[in-house]
């Protein structure tokens, strides 16, 4: 009888184990648009681990309650908790801006370099937290490598601007503005800059660089 009650209970605990196992779906991207692959996924309790696939996807095995661990260089951390109507998560990395993280994306292949390239410099507030800037010029001062701010002038490297000192052309919602000093970061949804032949559109008034801002509306 003894044996029977034994066999009966690991059975019973075996079978209430299982039944809390989870198979939650996912899918990691970065800029709102491009996959991140390469990444190591893990679920806290079950010690399960698996990495995104090409297209940024994955499929863990975790238990109820359990903790979706994302922890890739370059990228800020992502704890996500397993409720009980989670079965899927699509999760936008927030990418650590600076140059040795932009070689170690690349190198790890967590996301190709022309990708990452344009990403960095097409930055929106879903992405980046703009409001934790005092203003618009140390905001772009600290996102974008290629970018010399003196004073409340721009000037943007490759167009010729430091050699000549003129500052680069300004277009906030479609409509040239002399500056931008007076945007608050908050307001801002997108910045583009141009340089050399991507800023030709603009002709002459673009010789010497174009940050383009579009604002919340």
């Amino acid at each position: 009888m003894k044996q029977v009650i034994t066999v009966l209970t690991v059975v019973f605990l075996s079978t209430s184990v299982f039944a809390q196992n989870r198979v939650i779906h996912g899918k990691l991207t970065v800029f709102s648009t491009y996959p991140v692959q390469n990444v190591e996924v893990t679920a806290k309790k079950a010690k399960t681990a698996i990495t995104t696939d090409s297209l940024g996807q994955f499929s863990i095995v975790c238990f109820e309650n359990d903790i979706i661990k994302i922890k890739p260089k370059t990228f800020k951390p992502v704890n996500k908790k397993v409720g009980p109507d989670t079965d899927s998560l699509f999760i936008n990395l927030l990418f650590i801006d600076s140059k040795s993280n932009r070689e170690r994306a690349v190198g790890y292949g967590y996301i190709n370099e022309d990708d990452l390239l344009y990403g960095v410099s097409h930055l929106e507030q879903e992405n980046n937290d703009f409001c934790s800037y005092s203003n618009i010029l140390d905001l772009i001062r600290g996102r974008f490598s290629g970018v010399m701010v003196r004073g409340v002038n721009i000037y943007i490297r490759g167009s010729g601007s430091f050699s000549g000192q003129t500052q680069a052309l300004y277009i906030v919602n479609g409509v040239s503005t002399g500056s931008i000093d007076w945007i608050q970061p908050c307001q801002i949804k997108s910045i583009d800059i141009l340089k050399d032949s991507n800023a030709a559109i603009y002709g002459a008034r673009g010789g010497n660089g174009v940050v383009i801002i579009e604002t919340r509306r």
